[in-house]
């Protein structure tokens, strides 16, 4: 049965869908951290010069080799309102080797700001890479290769399956926009953003027919307001809303903010992803590291069919400054 499952599952990422119409990219609980598969346009949204982070999360894992999702990216501003980036991110899934794997540059835009001292500001982002995908067919166990005698053998029953490409590399771009108040003397700061992935509609050539599929663009809306109830506590509700295709991801959290000292902070907070999971996380600050740890508990249909359904996600980040004297300390949107 397990080996069913994994077979299905990556049919279901696979295929991105003559009839779901849907390619549902790699997700994150903790998805500010990892600001490239989010907006570009919160490249360099930081209090420092450069930012290097990491993350990792693995979904699924009893059921025969799940998800599990690695990323890694870079930042840097520049003192011309400009800010760079780059990042990587692999998906791996299943017996049947899928990976899923992009590659991506981005430049955002920070120079737009009005108001007394400039304090609301807006950046534009954009990014282009690749998105490579792939699968060994020789690791798929297929219907007719199962002997109901003699069972499984697929040097007896060769398959009737032909696979006529199993690799794709396409060139994706995607553009986000991104608002938010850095007014440090506020009780309450509001953001918000809207991004689209996959502006290019990348072929998708795992799927048949006459009319040639594409991967479906990725609608991305989040927002929130960080309240400052004191000088050392601060809670932060956010929203997330994802529709790719037929597919749509609604995510309702908060996180609170306490600070201890000077060079130590704790997170504490939780997520919910609508007819999918709740998920709390712990995280803290220190000095130049911040590291998040969050555990999805599934209560979808999926958690009442396979046992142990969840996930897990780990981050780590560190924030480089040249100076101790930073003076561009402000508001930022806030991350895990």
């Amino acid at each position: 049965m397990k080996k069913l499952a994994s077979i299905i599952f990556i049919a279901l990422a696979l295929l991105s869908g003559r009839v779901a119409n849907a390619q549902v990219d790699p997700h994150f609980s903790e998805y500010y951290i990892y600001p490239s598969w989010l907006n570009p346009a919160l490249t360099g949204a930081i209090d420092g010069d450069y930012r290097i982070s990491g993350i990792y999360r693995s979904q699924w894992s009893s059921i025969s080799n799940g998800f599990s999702t690695a990323g890694l990216s870079g930042e840097l501003n520049t003192n011309k309102d400009i800010s760079l980036g780059g990042s990587l991110l692999q998906q791996k899934a299943g017996n049947g080797g899928y990976t899923y794997t992009t590659g991506y540059l981005s430049v955002a835009y920070t120079g737009i700001r009005f108001g007394a001292n400039g304090y609301h500001r807006i950046a534009f982002g954009i990014q282009a890479g690749v998105v490579d995908r792939r699968f060994n067919s020789s690791k798929f166990q297929l219907g007719d290769q199962w002997n109901p005698i003699t069972g499984y053998n697929p040097v007896v029953n060769q398959t009737a399956e032909v696979f006529s490409k199993t690799s794709s590399t396409v060139f994706d771009a995607g553009a986000g926009v991104v608002y938010y108040d850095a007014n440090p003397d506020k009780k309450a700061n509001i953001f918000g953003g809207f991004s689209v992935s996959h502006l290019t509609k990348p072929e998708d050539p795992f799927t048949s027919g006459i009319t040639k599929q594409t991967l479906p663009m990725r609608f991305t809306l989040h927002g929130g307001v960080k309240l400052n109830l004191s000088e050392v506590v601060s809670v932060t509700p956010n929203l997330l809303y994802l529709r790719q295709g037929n597919a749509e991801e609604k995510m309702a959290g908060a996180y609170m903010q306490l600070k201890a000292n000077s060079m130590f902070d704790l997170l504490l907070g939780a997520n919910y992803r609508f007819d999918d999971a709740i998920a709390p996380f712990v995280g803290f600050y220190y000095e130049n590291l911040t590291l998040g740890l969050s555990y999805d508990i599934n209560n979808s249909t999926l958690g009442k069919t396979a046992t142990n359904a969840n996930s897990f996600e780990i981050s780590l980040s560190y924030t480089g400054k040249k100076s101790k004297n930073f003076t561009g300390e402000h508001f930022i949107c806030p991350r895990l």
